[in-house]
């Protein structure tokens, strides 16, 4: 029996959703305003970067991708969304791996089920629209974005990656254990265990002996949403399973310490965790 999170709902069928999100939102994310004084803006001088869209299971779904503007077959790293969806800060994020050598490419993963750009309260994004995103969908988009890569002529997804904050964190995990062909994830500050339903049967405690790929996860102690009992338990399901997977914890560290344009950033933490993740990618064979 398949042991990836598509087998597991066999009852799910995404082909007939509408596809509600056609293009990707400008700025950032209202649930989240006012944007900090502290906000990276990384120009795109030196690459090609812009909207793309990425033919999927369905339908196609918008996506930002970011390389080099000169040469081809670039190391691909899969940018995976925080709670708020595909916005200026993600954006960003893949600027800054490619100018790091990268084809980083950020698929809009609500596209089936609505866009939180304009919505302003965090409960009602999680009900309206996080809530209803099937895992099974998110890998199978995914999935449909390294084939985009692939097929771009500019992406060598024999040199894959992935990396994710917040709700993109969780799905690193859930993702290294679905694809046998990725090299290595960094998973930012996602989410290890939470109650499971129809649509999201396992999280990344239950998954530990299916990881295919290495993965490097980043912390923070202080962090409400996340206790530090479900990263310890964590530590200890890759030591027990023999995963060379490792997990950072800063101490006193917030959620969303990476995330410039809210006051959790904390810029000690967010360029360690940045040096550490492109160190992870290169020595996985993500590299450069």
């Amino acid at each position: 029996m398949r042991n990836d999170l598509t087998a597991l709902q066999p009852n799910f069928d995404f082909n007939r959703r509408d596809f509600v999100v056609a293009t990707l939102a400008t700025g950032f994310a209202l649930a989240v305003q006012p944007v900090s004084a502290q906000t990276i803006k990384t120009d795109a001088e030196g690459l090609n970067a812009g909207e793309v869209k990425i033919p999927a299971t369905g339908g196609e779904i918008p996506a930002y991708q970011a390389r080099p503007a000169k040469g081809s077959s670039f190391p691909v790293i899969l940018v995976v969304q925080e709670i708020f969806g595909v916005h200026e800060h993600i954006k960003d994020l893949c600027r800054r791996l490619a100018k790091a050598g990268y084809l980083a490419v950020a698929p809009e993963l609500y596209a089936r089920q609505g866009d939180v750009s304009k919505q302003t309260d965090i409960q009602e994004i999680i009900k309206s629209v996080v809530s209803k995103v099937p895992d099974a969908q998110v890998m199978s988009d995914l999935d449909a974005t390294v084939a985009w890569a692939g097929k771009s002529g500019q992406g060598d997804v024999s040199k894959l990656g992935v990396t994710g904050f917040c709700w993109g964190g969780r799905i690193v995990w859930l993702y290294s254990a679905h694809n046998p062909k990725l090299k290595a994830g960094v998973a930012w500050y996602g989410r290890l265990t939470s109650a499971v339903d129809d649509l999201h049967p396992k999280h990344p405690l239950d998954i530990v002996a299916d990881l295919k790929a290495p993965v490097l996860g980043l912390y923070g102690g202080a962090d409400t949403g996340i206790p530090n009992d479900t990263v310890d338990k964590m530590q200890q399901a890759l030591k027990a399973a023999n995963k060379p997977s490792e997990i950072v914890l800063y101490p006193d560290t917030p959620h969303g310490f990476n995330a410039d344009y809210r006051p959790t950033y904390r810029k000690d933490k967010a360029d360690d965790g940045w040096q550490k993740m492109l160190a992870w990618f290169k020595k996985n064979g993500v590299n450069s």
